[in-house]
C-alpha cells in the first residue's frame, strides 16, 4: 500500500505537514546554532555526533528536544 499523494491530502492536512516541517526546522536551527556557539566542555558527548543525529534524524522534533534536556551541561 502507497502512502497518499499531496494532491490527495485535505487543504487542512497540507497546512499540518508544513508547520510541522517548519517547526521541526526551527528546532533544528536553534539547537545547531547553540551547538555551535557552545565549547564542547558544555556538551554531553561530542559536538560531531550531536551535530550529525540533529541534522540527520527527521524525528518530530525529537532530536533538538533531547538536545536541550539532556545534551548541554548546566553549569
Amino acid at each position: 500500500m502507497r502512502g497518499k499523494k499531496w494532491a490527495d491530502l485535505s487543504t487542512r492536512q497540507q497546512r499540518l505537514v508544513v508547520a510541522g516541517a517548519v517547526v521541526e526546522s526551527v528546532l533544528k536551527a536553534v539547537a545547531l546554532a547553540d551547538l555551535a556557539r557552545r565549547p564542547a566542555t558544555q556538551v554531553r558527548g561530542p559536538k560531531p555526533l550531536w551535530a550529525l543525529a540533529l541534522t540527520l534524524f527527521n524525528s518530530l522534533g525529537a532530536a533538538p528536544i533531547i538536545y536541550w534536556l539532556y545534551g548541554r551541561k548546566t553549569t
